[in-house]
């Protein structure tokens, strides 16, 4: 896609409306380039699709946003300041706070308990366990979060539910700005449907800016606003839902994979001449 195709297709970002932007994002891993000039936004209450190859550069933006790692060069805008984000810890003090395909949970603590993890309200020397359960129950059931029980070790719960208590703890410590890697991965129908509920009351409610990352066009389509195309480290679609289609973006994909085929079939010609 050439640069003026790409412009074409942007939505454009809206300072007024925007909770994040990002600028001239790069990242480097030694001779490696993850990220080559990302330009993003993220509007309040939006929830925008981050889509793309294996290896184009999804969770290496992800984890520059959270704090996990440093970006190269670029900047960061968070409600109309540029902020240089120091840590994970720095990143959920701003608001902006990560769910992985690996959760964070503790499967052999109770529900309850993960609701509270590292933050757990003490009269010392002990916990205020009454309190977390009756918190959890509460904030969980406003969430519509259905679980069998706050007392039930995570364990024992689907993979569906374990993902919504992570997305639900994240929102119930404040986070403004929501980012999930892989959310619907190695979920059944039944499972990946309990996050896109909680994704659309989420939308619904208007209080998080959530950027999920997702290889299902039709799960991308159906719970977000705006869907963004990372390929070779940098957005080459910007497009709102409601304007493009699975099998637009299924295309895009298969034109890449074609090209670099085409690319490696033309540079093994070359050394074999």
């Amino acid at each position: 896609m050439t640069e003026q195709a790409q412009q074409d297709a942007a939505v454009l970002p809206n300072p007024d409306g925007d909770v994040l932007q990002v600028e001239h994002i790069s990242k480097k891993y030694g001779a490696v380039t993850a990220l080559v000039d990302v330009n993003m936004h993220l509007r309040r209450g939006e929830v925008l699709g981050l889509i793309g190859d294996n290896g184009a550069g999804k969770s290496t933006l992800l984890k520059i946003l959270c704090g996990f790692q440093p970006p190269t060069s670029g900047r960061i805008i968070l409600e109309g300041q540029e902020v240089t984000i120091k840590s994970v810890d720095h990143a959920r003090s701003l608001g902006i706070d990560a769910v992985y395909q690996d959760l964070a949970l503790v499967n052999q603590l109770t529900v309850y308990h993960n609701m509270f993890l590292n933050r757990e309200p003490v009269r010392w020397p002990i916990l205020r366990n009454k309190v977390m359960r009756k918190l959890s129950k509460e904030h969980l059931d406003d969430m519509g979060v259905s679980i069998p029980s706050v007392d039930a070790q995570v364990a024992r719960l689907s993979g569906g539910q374990r993902q919504a208590i992570a997305v639900a703890r994240s929102v119930y410590s404040e986070a403004k700005i929501l980012l999930l890697d892989e959310p619907l991965a190695a979920m059944g129908v039944k499972e990946g449907a309990i996050i896109l509920d909680l994704v659309n009351r989420l939308k619904t409610e208007g209080n998080v800016s959530i950027i999920i990352i997702a290889h299902n066009y039709g799960q991308v389509l159906e719970v977000c606003d705006r869907v963004n195309l990372l390929q070779g480290g940098r957005i080459t679609l910007d497009k709102l839902s409601s304007e493009t289609s699975a099998q637009e973006l299924t295309d895009l994909v298969v034109a890449e994979y074609r090209k670099a085929l085409e690319e490696r079939h033309r540079a093994e010609g070359q050394r074999s001449a």
